[in-house]
C-alpha cells in the first residue's frame, strides 16, 4: 500500500511562487509514475503534471512553461514547483500514485493525497 501526504500549499499573489510536496510512504519498492492533478472550483479534476521513473515529464497546456515536477533521489517524494501563479491557478491539488511495485509484483491500485489548497489572489 502507499501513503500520500501533501504540504506547501497556501495563500499567495499573482505572479508569486509556491513548492508542493508529496511524500509516499508504505511497503512499496517502487513507485513507477506520480502525478500532480487539482480540481478547480466547479470543474472536474484534470491533470497538472505527470512524471515516470526515468521519463520525461507531461505537463497540461496551461501550466508549461510556469510548473515544474520532480523526483527526490530517495525516489519517495515528488515536487511541484509553480511559477507566475494566477487565480485561475486557484485549486485544491492531489497528489496520485496509479500504481506500486512490491518485489516483483505490480499492483494496477491508485492511491490519492488528502490535497492542499492553493489560493491565488489578483
Amino acid at each position: 500500500q502507499v501513503q500520500l501526504v501533501e504540504s506547501g500549499g497556501g495563500l499567495v499573489q499573482a505572479g508569486g511562487s509556491l513548492r508542493l510536496s508529496c511524500a509516499a510512504s508504505g511497503s512499496f519498492s517502487s513507485i513507477n509514475t506520480m502525478g500532480w492533478y487539482r480540481q478547480i472550483p466547479g470543474k472536474q479534476r484534470e491533470l497538472v503534471a505527470l512524471v515516470a521513473l526515468g521519463g520525461r515529464p507531461d505537463y497540461a497546456d496551461s501550466v508549461k512553461g510556469r510548473f515544474t515536477i520532480s523526483r527526490d533521489n530517495a525516489e519517495n517524494t515528488v515536487y511541484l514547483r509553480m511559477n507566475s501563479l494566477k487565480p485561475e491557478d486557484t485549486a485544491v491539488y492531489y497528489c496520485n500514485v496509479p500504481g506500486y511495485s512490491s518485489r516483483n509484483i505490480y499492483y494496477q491500485r491508485a492511491f490519492w493525497g488528502q490535497g492542499t489548497q492553493v489560493t491565488v489572489s489578483s
